[in-house]
């Protein structure tokens, strides 16, 4: 009898949430100013990056020796959607996968900019995942700093940073991809002022398409390694 109450309290108990060193939600741009071709070519930069021995050894090097990652394209207020749920990526075989899945659907969100609506989405992705990260941060990208609806930028950055997440930001710049810029010249300084915050947070500038994936590749690793 003790035996088989022991089992049912242990069935209870919730599963413990597994370790790694950093929670990341990649958040990437694909409101209007994005046409399907440059969403794709974010994606494909993403995989690239994501890929690159410089951060399959920055993981490495890591307490835990992992990291948790998702995959989120963010348009209209309503319009936040996971390309790829979270994935432990804890070597090459596991980014390869995560790379390979996420050019597998097509573009997922749509509208005009709600950064805030974007930035509350990655909060909650963080809030109720099954991992239990050193640290939590999010990775936003995009290449205007305009919020058009939804939330506005400033309550939900705060809320953001209150819960204890960084915001990291990338500003593209390289609009000729396959459209017009809409950041104009100040983007970064704006993501610097507006967006970002929490220990250690950066923003990178991608200025033309063939730099896109060095400077993610530079991002993964200052955020994963946590370098200045």
């Amino acid at each position: 009898m003790l035996r088989a109450i022991a089992l049912l309290c242990a069935l209870a108990l919730p599963a413990a949430a597994e370790e790694v060193d950093v929670e990341l939600v990649l958040l990437a741009d694909t409101t209007g100013s994005i046409d399907e071709a440059e969403a794709m070519f974010q994606r494909q930069g993403y995989a690239d990056a994501i890929t690159d021995p410089r951060v399959i050894r920055a993981i490495a090097t890591t307490l835990t020796g992992r990291i948790a990652v998702t995959y989120v394209e963010w348009a209209g207020e309503f319009s936040q959607v996971q390309v790829v749920d979270w994935t432990v990526i804890d070597g090459a075989e596991a980014a390869e996968s995560f790379a390979a899945d996420l050019m597998l659907p097509p573009r997922m969100a749509y509208g005009r900019n709600a950064i805030g609506a974007a930035l509350l989405k990655g909060k909650e992705l963080l809030e109720t995942n099954e991992y239990k990260g050193l640290r939590k941060v999010i990775d936003f990208s995009g290449d205007s700093a305009v919020n058009r609806m939804g939330p506005a930028i400033a309550p939900s950055r705060a809320e953001v940073l209150a819960a204890g997440i960084t915001i990291n930001a990338l500003a593209i710049y390289c609009r000729g991809c396959s459209g017009p810029s809409g950041g104009g010249d100040d983007l970064a300084d704006r993501y610097r002022d507006e967006i970002i915050g929490g220990p250690g947070a950066f923003v990178v500038a991608a200025e033309t398409a063939e730099a896109f994936v060095e400077t993610v590749v530079r991002k993964l690793v200052l955020e994963i390694a946590a370098l200045d």
